[in-house]
């Protein structure tokens, strides 16, 4: 069945809800959804309150460290952590509390995937405790893996062949449609439904939903494969989904 993940997007040290294809470099282009008042930690207990795991903190950009690591000692062992992970700093995240640090960018030097370094980060935290982002933009005929907070995009294609290689080396993946992210214009049904038919292990997916009905549309489309991430449109950040009815679906095997 599939559950509800929670999330904490961080950005300049706050927590936000940003559309994801305008995180430029320069952020002259930012289209910011919600700025909280609250911290990061607020909640990260607020999830733990509700028995919510499997969630993730995202780190778009730095000056989120010391806010990351606050949110994760509010939930110990209960979010994962990603954000310009690597394998040198990614046993710091485990020991303040990470459930499970998420790659992206460093699998991906000068924008080109490396098996190499993925298996280095997979023997250094471990395959159990490594989720896989492999967010991406449709194009033609493919989906195609976005890096550098989904600005540059690579030639590695979601694909059956790829998402068993790189399911060697860790336990979830973790897939934003950037072109939706933020938009609560509708998900990527096309790209759930293979995930839920092709991934050989659990996945997340994110971006677009903006309504309840969106958890049964995902369980339906995947067969109870994919979980759902809500951002924007969920009322702790602003939207009208409400977070009281969506932790409903939280049941964990």
């Amino acid at each position: 069945m599939t559950k509800f993940r929670p999330c904490i997007d961080l950005h300049n040290g706050k927590v936000k809800q940003i559309v994801g294809s305008s995180l430029s470099g320069d952020e002259s282009g930012l289209k910011t959804n919600f700025v909280s008042q609250k911290p990061a930690e607020w909640y990260a207990e607020l999830y733990k309150k509700d028995g919510l795991k499997g969630g993730h903190i995202i780190m778009l950009g730095p000056g989120n460290e010391e806010v990351a690591l606050k949110a994760l000692k509010a939930y110990p062992g209960g979010m994962q952590i990603g954000g310009g992970i690597t394998k040198e700093n990614a046993q710091k995240y485990i020991k303040a509390g990470a459930a499970a640090v998420i790659v992206t960018s460093y699998i991906f030097p000068n924008g080109n995937f490396s098996l190499e370094r993925l298996k280095d980060i997979s023997s250094e935290v471990g395959k159990e405790r490594l989720v896989v982002d492999l967010s991406c933009y449709y194009d033609t005929d493919k989906w195609l893996v976005a890096i550098n907070k989904w600005q540059t995009l690579t030639d590695f294609q979601i694909n059956l062949e790829n998402l068993e290689m790189v399911s060697e080396y860790c336990f979830e993946f973790l897939v934003h449609a950037a072109g939706v992210e933020g938009k609560q214009q509708g998900m990527d049904l096309d790209l759930i439904e293979f995930l839920g038919k092709y991934s050989p292990i659990p996945a997340t997916y994110a971006g677009g939903a903006n309504s309840l009905e969106d958890l049964e549309t995902c369980n339906a489309l995947s067969k109870g494969r994919v979980d759902l991430t809500i951002g924007s449109a969920l009322d702790i950040f602003g939207g009208s989904v409400l977070y009281e009815e969506c932790k409903k679906y939280i049941v964990y095997q």
